[in-house]
C-alpha cells in the first residue's frame, strides 16, 4: 500500500481508501466495512458540551498553499529558533515568525510537496510526491541544493550530525550530505503489502538514527552509514487477514534521556533502551501516529479514537477519554497541562493531563486536521488539509 511502484500495492492502497472513504490517519473505517457493523456504528462520535476549564485564544493564522486535500501526506508545520516552516502539496515553503505570524519568506515551487518541512542545522527540507529532495537556506528561503529518491516522500526529512535524513514510502531511508546533497548511504526494509497511510520522520540520537516501520517494528541504524545495529517489534502482526495484521509504526519515536517510547496501530506502546533496543516496558493502548510526551505521562490516540494517558515508568494506562471515537484524531501534542488532538471535522480538543476530561475545543476550519499539532514556546500549531496554519495560545 505504501508503494506506488508496485501494482499490487497499488491496488490494495486504492480499496482500502474507498474503504476509509478517505484516505486518514488511523485507517479506522477499514475493520468496520468488513466487520458488518450497522451504519450508525461507524457514524462519528457527536461532540457534547461541556463547561470549559481552559481559555484558548487565536494568536494567528495564515495560508501556507493549497493544502493536500485526501492525499494522507498528515503535512504539518515544523518550528526552529523562533520560526515556523509550513510546506503545501501547490504552494512551496513558507517561513513565519512565531510569535506574530508576520511572513518571513515564501520559495515558491514547481514541485508538489508532500513532505516535511524539516529543519535544523541551518536548513530547512522538504520531499515531493515524485521523490525529489529539496534542501533551502532557513534564513532565506534560497535553494542550497535538490536530490532525488526512487519514491514519494510524505514523511518529514531529519537534520543532523551533518546529514539529510530522508525517509521515503518505499521503506528506504536515505541519508544525504547536508552542505552538498552528496548521497552518503541508504538502508531498505520491506514494506508490507496492506498498511496504513503515511509515515513519519526518523529519529536522530547521538550517533543513531531510528526508524518506525511499517511492519511494526523499529529499528536503530548507525548514522555514520546505516549498518542496522538492533530492531525491535513493537506491534506484533498477528491476525488471520492482512487487515487484521497491520501494526505500522507511523508516528516518529520519541525520544527521553536513554528512553524511546514508540506505538503501533496494534494498539500496543513500547519503551525501548536506546542503546540496546531491550524493551523496558510494554503497554495494550496505542495508534499508529506519534506519542505525546508530558513530564511523567504519555497521550496515545487509538485507531477507535480513544485518547489514552499512560504512565511513563510502566505503561499502565491513567486514564481513557472514549468521547472522540471515529472522528479519525490526529496524533496528540502537548501544551501546559493538556493534551491536544484535532479530527476528521476540523476540531482541536483538549484534554486535561491528569484526568482525560474535555478542557476546551475550538475549530480551526471545515476542513480535517490529520497531521498531528506542535507545540512550541507555549503556542500550539495545526495545520488542516486544505494549507491552512493556525497558531493558539493558553489563556490565563
Amino acid at each position: 500500500m505504501k508503494s506506488a511502484l508496485h501494482p499490487h500495492r497499488f491496488l490494495l492502497r486504492t480499496a482500502a481508501a474507498v474503504a476509509c472513504l478517505a484516505v486518514v490517519s488511523g485507517c479506522t473505517t477499514v475493520r468496520g466495512w468488513f466487520d458488518g457493523d450497522d451504519d450508525e456504528a461507524r457514524e462519528p462520535a457527536a461532540l457534547t458540551e461541556f463547561a470549559p476549564s481552559a481559555t484558548i485564544s487565536e494568536a494567528w493564522s495564515a495560508n501556507v498553499g493549497k493544502g493536500e486535500g485526501r492525499l494522507g501526506a498528515r503535512q504539518g508545520p515544523v518550528v526552529v529558533d523562533g520560526r515556523v516552516y509550513a510546506a503545501a502539496i501547490e504552494g512551496g515553503v513558507r517561513a513565519f515568525d512565531l510569535q506574530t505570524g508576520a511572513s518571513a519568506w515564501h520559495y515558491p515551487s514547481d514541485v508538489r510537496i508532500s513532505g516535511g518541512p524539516g529543519a535544523g542545522d541551518g536548513l530547512v527540507v522538504v520531499g515531493g510526491l515524485d521523490g525529489e529532495v529539496i534542501a533551502l537556506d532557513a534564513a532565506t528561503g534560497a535553494q542550497r541544493w535538490e536530490a532525488k529518491v526512487n519514491n514519494e516522500v510524505i514523511a518529514a526529512p531529519a537534520i543532523g550530525m551533518g546529514m539529510v535524513f530522508v525517509r521515503s514510502n518505499d521503506g528506504r531511508v536515505t541519508a544525504f550530505d547536508a552542505t552538498s546533497g552528496e548521497r552518503r548511504w541508504f538502508w531498505n526494509h520491506d514494506v508490507p503489502s496492506l498498511s496504513v497511510r503515511g509515515n513519519d520522520a526518523v529519529l536522530l540520537g547521538p550517533g543513531y538514527v531510528f526508524v518506525g516501520n511499517d511492519d511494526g517494528t523499529i529499528a536503530a541504524l548507525s548514522a555514520t552509514d546505516g549498518a542496522p545495529l538492533w530492531e525491535q517489534v513493537v506491534g506484533a502482526q498477528e491476525g488471520r487477514t492482512e487487515l487484521d495484521r497491520m501494526a505500522d509504526v507511523d508516528g516518529t519515536p520519541v525520544l527521553d534521556g536513554a528512553a524511546i517510547y514508540a506505538t503501533s496501530f496494534q494498539e500496543q506502546t513500547i519503551a525501548i533502551d536506546g542503546p540496546t533496543g531491550r524493551p523496558m516496558w510494554a503497554g495494550q493502548q496505542g495508534g499508529a501516529g506519534r506519542i505525546g510526551l508530558a513530564p511523567d505521562r504519555l497521550v496515545v490516540s487509538a485507531p477507535d479514537g480513544t485518547v489514552y494517558a499512560l504512565d511513563k515508568a510502566g505503561g499502565s494506562a491513567l486514564w481513557q477519554q472514549p468521547g472522540l471515537a471515529r472522528r479519525n484524531l490526529t496524533a496528540p501534542a502537548v501544551q501546559g497541562g493538556y493534551a491536544v488532538v484535532g479530527d476528521f471535522d476540523g476540531y482541536l480538543h483538549w484534554l486535561n493531563l491528569q484526568n482525560g476530561e474535555f478542557a476546551a475545543r475550538t475549530r480551526v476550519s471545515g476542513n480535517a486536521l490529520r497531521a498531528a499539532p506542535i507545540v512550541a514556546d507555549g503556542i500550539l500549531l495545526a495545520q488542516d488539509t486544505d494549507g491552512r496554519l493556525s497558531a493558539y495560545r493558553l489563556g490565563q
